[in-house]
């Protein structure tokens, strides 16, 4: 796939649109990554909690390594957040120039990404009981 130069023109109010329904998608994207996180965190924490005080009676605080895998998801979902921020604004230039330039290397590198951590999370399920 090539990416491709669009002539000159008048960007419409509609491109401005699309450009912000297409940020606030990845907006919500980030906002799911980083809230599964946020819970690979907590129910692993109450989990172990859980087993520890049923098993010895005590409470004990050993977030392991799903605390680890959390937090990637969690940093993971920023990252997102930060650059459909920076292609939301560069495309809202090029618009306003007339001059939208077709690009997919951000959709290639979020791919990338996610592929990356996908396989981190299938090691991690694999290793643990």
């Amino acid at each position: 796939m090539q990416d491709q130069l669009i002539t000159p023109s008048r960007a419409t109010p509609n491109d401005h649109m699309a450009n912000e329904r297409t940020f606030l998608a990845w907006i919500r994207t980030s906002i799911g990554i980083m809230g599964f996180g946020f819970v690979v965190v907590k129910f692993s924490l109450f989990t172990r909690e859980l087993a520890s005080a049923v098993t010895t009676g005590q409470v004990s605080h050993t977030p392991g390594a799903s605390r680890i895998v959390g937090i990637l998801l969690v940093v993971v979902g920023a990252l997102i957040l930060l650059l459909s921020y920076l292609r939301y604004e560069k495309i809202k230039k090029q618009l306003e120039q007339g001059l939208y330039y077709h690009s997919s290397a951000f959709n290639r590198l979020i791919t990338g990404i996610l592929i990356l951590v996908s396989i981190l999370l299938i090691i991690y399920l694999m290793q643990t009981r």
